[in-house]
């Protein structure tokens, strides 16, 4: 049932993650994160193409947004399951905004270092027009996911649905 229970918070906090991604463009504009162009990335994986020097260039792949949302959501499931390894099933019943944050900005290694040089954009974005933006959107992002991790697992415990 721990496993569950991880997995739940993560998918809360990227859920919670999408509706701020959400708010932002219907709000001010603000880009979100084309799930498409992640799952054309991970689809020409499996071709040994592993980087994207220009991403929105490389060939379709089948159901890539399909991909890349499912992607999305697996990551985020895996990651509160890397929560309850790292800070165990007891921070489940007993949530800390700490332990959530740490991790969410650890995990912002990544996007830094795997995912934008992966679909070329460089490292932390260095090849955007606004590497800056870059770099704040995805601690933004990143510091959205860790209070929804907070968030999710604080509302099952509260249920009880935790126990």
């Amino acid at each position: 049932m721990s496993a569950l229970i991880a997995a739940l918070t993560g998918v809360g906090a990227t859920t919670l993650l999408d509706l701020w991604a959400l708010a932002l463009t219907r709000g001010f504009g603000v880009k979100a994160t084309d799930w498409a162009m992640v799952g054309r990335w991970l689809g020409h994986m499996p071709r040994g193409r592993f980087v994207q020097p220009d991403l929105s260039g490389a060939k379709p792949v089948a159901a890539e947004a399909a991909l890349g949302w499912a992607a999305h959501y697996v990551i985020g499931a895996g990651y509160g399951l890397l929560l309850l390894v790292l800070a165990g099933r007891s921070w489940f019943d007993h949530p800390s905004v700490l332990a959530a944050m740490l991790l969410s900005w650890a995990l912002l290694a990544a996007p830094f270092f795997v995912m934008m040089p992966g679909m070329g954009m460089g490292i932390a974005g260095a090849g955007t027009p606004s590497p800056g933006i870059a770099r704040l959107k995805s601690l933004a992002g990143h510091t959205v996911f860790g209070l929804g991790l907070y968030a999710t697992a604080k509302g099952l415990a509260a249920t009880g649905f935790s126990q």
